[in-house]
């Protein structure tokens, strides 16, 4: 599996595109906030001779859905994610006003992932793990193949997510992380919703947010 990382938006999003050899693919947090956005979006796709096939979002905050409607209008291919993150979907519109910025309320998922679920595309196999602490809803996708998991607001390269926001839990995001991330492989490469990879062995021994 290829592994590109796109950043988008104000908040500086990290949108992931996997792809397998045949040049199929899933995006996951399509964070395009403007149309040059996801216009660069749509010429990165098109360079590389990829074929979107999957939407997946790790959680319904407004930065990671911000170019949810452009992606389905484009590929008609509309989202998947945990059913429990709904209430961020649906106030994503007001969630932007406090960031002084604007959207449409984003297309309703086209289906709700649940815990443990396999989701496959082309020859990659991602495993959903529900890591609710950050949001209600918040899911990271686990490539046991590609050593590779990426983690959305939960989990970061030393820090880890807020839980200040709706649906937010301190002591239940520490214990998620503990419980569905830490416990992988320790070269697992971490990727998450903002900033630079790490690795599992790297936070375990090196995360103050997890001694």
């Amino acid at each position: 599996m290829e592994i590109f990382r796109l950043v988008y938006s104000p908040i500086e999003v990290n949108t992931y595109i996997l792809a397998d050899q045949s040049g199929k693919c899933a995006v996951i947090d399509c964070g395009c906030y403007t149309g040059s956005e996801f216009d660069e979006f749509v010429q990165f796709i098109e360079d590389h001779k990829l074929e979107p096939v999957l939407l997946l979002n790790t959680h319904c905050h407004l930065d990671h859905i911000f170019g949810n409607r452009a992606f389905l209008q484009k590929y008609g291919i509309g989202t998947l994610c945990h059913k429990e993150d709904e209430i961020n979907r649906i106030d994503s519109v007001s969630h932007a006003l406090l960031f002084g910025l604007n959207m449409e309320l984003p297309p309703e998922p086209v289906g709700f992932i649940n815990d443990g679920q396999m989701i496959s595309f082309g020859s990659v196999e991602l495993k959903a793990l529900h890591v609710p602490g950050h949001s209600p809803g918040t899911i990271a996708f686990y490539s046991a193949k590609d050593d590779a998991v990426f983690t959305g607001d939960s989990l970061f390269a030393g820090n880890i997510g807020r839980s200040d926001l709706t649906g937010g839990n301190h002591e239940q995001l520490v214990k998620s992380i503990r419980e569905k991330l830490l416990t992988l492989p320790a070269d697992t490469v971490v990727y998450p919703g903002h900033g630079s990879s790490t690795t599992i062995d790297r936070e375990i021994r090196n995360n103050p947010y997890l001694r």
